[in-house]
């Protein structure tokens, strides 16, 4: 009779997250999720193949959390300027809490560490419909790109401390919300 699984995948994926937004992608290792999760290392062989399959579950947990505060943040019937800020200070918000699931999500990744392409769908809808939204529905994917690369640039930015020249940052980050509304639905 083989013995009850000590662990599971959701824990598995929890510690691995938490390892990550603790010491970073070089912390994320198996035998550290493993001594989270109360189990050695091998054992964990039994859920994930292996450290890369484990990052690519950690990214799309992560995909799915932002995906799910980006659709609260800016619910159907919001008008689309408001909505887009909602949903920009959602992506911040994420980006501040969880700074390493933001770079593992928005962060240029090889193609075998690249989220599935419906986790990526799922997770951007909002912005997407935002983006049509403003922009019309024949220019919604440029607008959701134009507002995701500038939107992450900010806050990729802002967590790197590159915004050293003085000034208020979140008021800066409020002006650039405004103007992009502003252009998408020009």
């Amino acid at each position: 009779m083989p013995a009850p699984a000590r662990t599971s995948i959701d824990a598995i994926v929890r510690a691995a997250a938490d390892l990550l937004e603790a010491d970073g992608p070089a912390g994320l290792s198996m035998q550290a999720v493993g001594a989270r999760v109360g189990v050695r290392a091998p054992s964990l062989y039994k859920h994930v193949s292996g450290r890369g399959a484990l990052v690519r579950l950690v990214a799309e947990d992560a995909a799915r959390d932002l995906g799910e505060r980006l659709d609260a943040s800016a619910p159907f019937g919001t008008p689309p300027k408001e909505a887009l800020g909602a949903a920009a200070r959602a992506l911040r918000s994420f980006a501040h809490e969880r700074p390493a699931a933001f770079r593992l999500v928005l962060s240029p990744a090889a193609e075998e560490d690249r989220l599935d392409p419906e986790t990526a769908r799922r997770s951007s809808a909002a912005v997407v419909r935002i983006a049509a939204e403003l922009a019309g529905p024949e220019h919604a994917l440029e607008a959701a790109r134009t507002l995701t690369a500038w939107a992450s640039g900010f806050v990729a930015m802002e967590l790197a401390g590159a915004f050293r020249m003085g000034g208020d940052v979140d008021a800066a980050f409020e002006f650039g919300v405004e103007r992009i509304a502003d252009a998408l639905a020009g």
